[in-house]
């Protein structure tokens, strides 16, 4: 019997890998010789680099890089085993929680980091020139997890770091951030690095445009530490931004109101104006890169294999891109039975039998706090994937 180990990690308690690990141990307990594929999954966020180095194998490169307010820190991206992809996190350069509470202001920030980590990966892929893409090779592809960021410059900053040179009135350079857009009147590529032959795919979870109600500023720059005079300032200043890049590369006009634009404080809209990166689920790049569906193929229905899949909180929100409705959905594809396993089981989660899962369960097995809940993570997610076992049996 195949049975496939497909998890997020439980955050603040267990990683993916060690969700996917203690659930093998209670798997096995009742199926010793159960052929058992652990996989850790992430939809993008954090973790995500690790998850697929479990997959995938490849090296974690760490490279000198600008926090959001400017300062060296040590940062890290992914190659994998191929040499033609890469994966960048750009909280571990540009992320909230880099800063200290009283340093949170994205009218400061930028994603300067981020762009420094892109640029030491374009040095270390292995890119085909041209004329091999015409037999068919592929592109070197980066892959940019969007999510958790402190910033609020539309991508202004990561630009800046791979030689795009913003001007102000009377040509000099600006050091972009989120408070200084609107000083920008012309957009210089002369020095913009060659990102020929790579294919940019950006993973993101959020549909929110650049501006509006629902845009970066308005509904992100709150969390980030922005007042409402400052959100005021964050939206016009990207609004300018955004006015400037669309007059300037006429064939953008009306970016600004695509769905995951407004995604990391604008950052997507960055990814998609100068490096043409596609936006999709997380949840879905990640599957894809980590091939879970070549492994479901080799699954049998007729042999009752089995799928388990989980995260800490199982609820409606599960519904918009989560990684165990990505796992289950798949499964589905191969008519294989599909268990989800979470530390809690939220609001409305049995809208989800409706969406390839047959059960759900919670590691919950007596009254407990969350801290207890936590802390105990491991034995109890060994326990419920026996009991699993046991009723699967």
């Amino acid at each position: 019997m195949k049975i496939l180990v497909a998890t997020d990690s439980f955050k603040g308690s267990l990683s993916a890998f060690q969700v996917a690990e203690n659930i093998e141990k209670g798997i096995l307990k009742v199926l010793p010789k159960a052929e058992v594929f652990k996989i850790p999954v992430a939809d993008g966020g954090e973790g995500t680099i690790d998850a697929i180095l479990s997959a995938q194998g490849g090296e974690k490169i760490w490279t000198e890089a600008h926090d959001p307010l400017g300062r060296k820190i040590r940062a890290h991206y992914a190659i994998l085993t191929d040499s033609k992809t890469a994966i960048i996190e750009m909280a571990t350069a540009s992320g909230l929680p880099l800063l200290a509470p009283e340093e949170h202001n994205p009218l400061k920030t930028s994603t300067f980091g981020t762009g420094e980590l892109i640029k030491n990966a374009l040095g270390k892929l292995r890119i085909s020139p041209e004329k091999n893409l015409e037999k068919n090779e592929e592109k070197a592809k980066i892959a940019v997890c969007i999510g958790g960021s402190a910033t609020n410059d539309g991508g202004a900053g990561m630009l800046e770091a791979m030689g795009v040179q913003f001007l102000d009135k009377v040509g000099k350079e600006i050091k972009v951030c989120g408070g200084n857009l609107k000083t920008i009147k012309e957009i210089n590529l002369t020095k913009f690095l060659d990102i020929t032959n790579i294919e940019f795919v950006v993973a993101c979870d959020v549909e929110n445009p650049l501006l509006g109600k629902l845009g970066a500023s308005a509904i992100f720059a709150p969390q980030k530490g922005a007042n409402p005079a400052m959100v005021k300032i964050l939206e016009e200043n990207l609004a300018h931004f955004a006015d400037l890049v669309e007059t300037t590369f006429p064939n953008l006009k009306g970016l600004q109101n695509q769905k995951g634009t407004g995604a990391a404080g604008g950052l997507g809209y960055g990814l998609v104006a100068f490096l043409d990166a596609k936006i999709q689920k997380g949840v879905n790049i990640i599957l894809e890169i980590t091939q879970l569906e070549e492994i479901l193929k080799t699954f049998s229905s007729k042999n009752r294999d089995l799928v388990m899949t989980g995260e800490g909180a199982i609820d409606y929100q599960t519904m918009f891109g989560k990684v165990p409705l990505g796992v289950a959905q798949l499964a589905k594809k191969y008519d294989l039975k599909v268990i989800g396993i979470a530390g809690t089981l939220g609001k409305d989660h049995q809208m989800l039998y409706s969406q390839g899962f047959d059960s759900l369960f919670s590691i919950v097995d007596k009254p407990m706090t969350l801290q207890e809940a936590i802390e105990n993570a491991d034995n109890l997610l060994e326990s419920i994937a026996e009991r699993v076992m046991r009723i699967y049996q």
